[in-house]
């Protein structure tokens, strides 16, 4: 692999946090302008500030992982590692599912249902402009041990 191709070929102006951002913004905008005719109870609101706040802490995990094995978080940029303890035993991808808690759990918490309701649009996103990309690269680098740890752990969950 030449140092030109050794990263993903994921587009440049695709941000994972900033897709996050847009699909929680989204949810906001819809729970303004398009009520739904149901009212979150407490106890679901305070789920969705759960959800959010293990987001967050997926995406620590992810970034300690990730510093222990001296390689880089962007997507758009070449690993030098496969990274494959911690949080990333049990997902492949525990930064983009962060996001999808906070992305559910943000609105949820703020008493609107849109959050659940644009979590599938958000993961077949995800899946096409970024991790189908990065999955192809690191089955590239890393041959049979990245698509033996793919046979081990779940993309998502």
């Amino acid at each position: 692999m030449t140092k030109e191709q050794d990263h993903p070929n994921i587009n440049k102006n695709v941000h994972p946090p900033i897709v996050a951002l847009i699909f929680i913004v989204i949810a906001y905008f819809l729970g303004r302008f398009v009520p739904l005719p149901f009212v979150a109870p407490m106890a679901l609101r305070n789920i969705g500030l759960f959800m959010t706040f293990v987001g967050f802490l997926l995406g620590v995990g992810a970034f300690v992982e990730f510093r222990k094995a001296h390689t880089t978080l962007d997507p758009h940029g070449s690993a030098k590692q496969l990274v494959t303890s911690g949080i990333y035993r049990f997902t492949r991808n525990p930064i983009y599912l962060g996001f999808l808690l906070m992305v559910i759990g943000l609105p949820l918490n703020s008493g609107l249902y849109w959050g659940i309701v644009m979590a599938p649009f958000y993961m077949i996103m995800m899946t096409r402009l970024v991790v189908e990309r990065e999955e192809m690269y690191l089955e590239k680098k890393f041959k049979n041990a990245y698509t033996s740890y793919m046979s081990r752990v779940r993309r998502w969950l």
